[in-house]
């Protein structure tokens, strides 16, 4: 019986593609970015970037003066490419190579950020690990922001199939422990010209 091979996967791609020719590729995470400001986040609060890769996300938090980050990624190559360009500010960064289905946190973050990992569990138990582990890790109060393909997005990334979810479906996967604040549906344009339409949704940890 075949088994897929998560990690095996994504450090595939990471060892193969390049940063600027993946789908997922933006040069400025302006919707990302744009959530974050509006959540009046202190400078020395918790951020976590899920399935961050070696994305241009923390470049921009660090940027704007945020001191407390940590990128989540099960590839160990997405990460070593993320701290080769940073160089010496990479020091700055948490790093954790990890299945976020698996992670136990000894922190708890007042910002989860996640565009685009959430909609690759497709297994009922992943989901339910996965909401286990965001409960226990995001502080009363604090937010979290997923990203997933819309349903009217694509139905495969990267060969390998996904969930799709509406702003309804997703608000209903957490709503035990997350209060749905602000959502927005965007448009991404691939570097191959393709565009892949995404649902943003903004939670409240209760």
């Amino acid at each position: 019986m075949f088994t897929f091979d998560k990690k095996k996967h994504w450090e595939k791609i990471y060892e193969t593609k390049p940063l600027e020719k993946v789908s997922w590729y933006q040069s400025t995470p302006e919707t990302s970015l744009n959530f974050v400001e509006r959540s009046f986040l202190a400078p020395d609060d918790k951020i976590i970037d899920i399935g961050g890769g070696d994305s241009l996300l923390v470049d921009h938090l660090l940027a704007k003066g945020f001191q407390d980050l940590t990128v989540l990624d099960i590839s160990e190559k997405a990460l070593v490419r993320a701290k080769e360009r940073l160089g010496s500010k990479a020091e700055q960064i948490k790093w954790i190579a990890t299945d976020v289905c698996q992670f136990k946190s000894d922190s708890q973050y007042a910002f989860w950020h996640d565009r685009a990992a959430f909609h690759f569990l497709t297994d009922p138990q992943d989901i339910e690990n996965y909401k286990r582990v965001v409960s226990q890790s995001i502080k009363t109060d604090g937010v979290m922001l997923i990203a997933t393909f819309s349903e009217q997005g694509p139905t495969k990334c990267s060969g390998i199939p996904i969930q799709q979810y509406s702003t309804e479906s997703l608000a209903n996967v957490f709503e035990d422990d997350f209060e749905l604040v602000n959502t927005q549906i965007i448009d991404h344009t691939t570097p191959f010209d393709t565009v892949q339409n995404f649902v943003f949704c903004c939670f409240r940890k209760k």
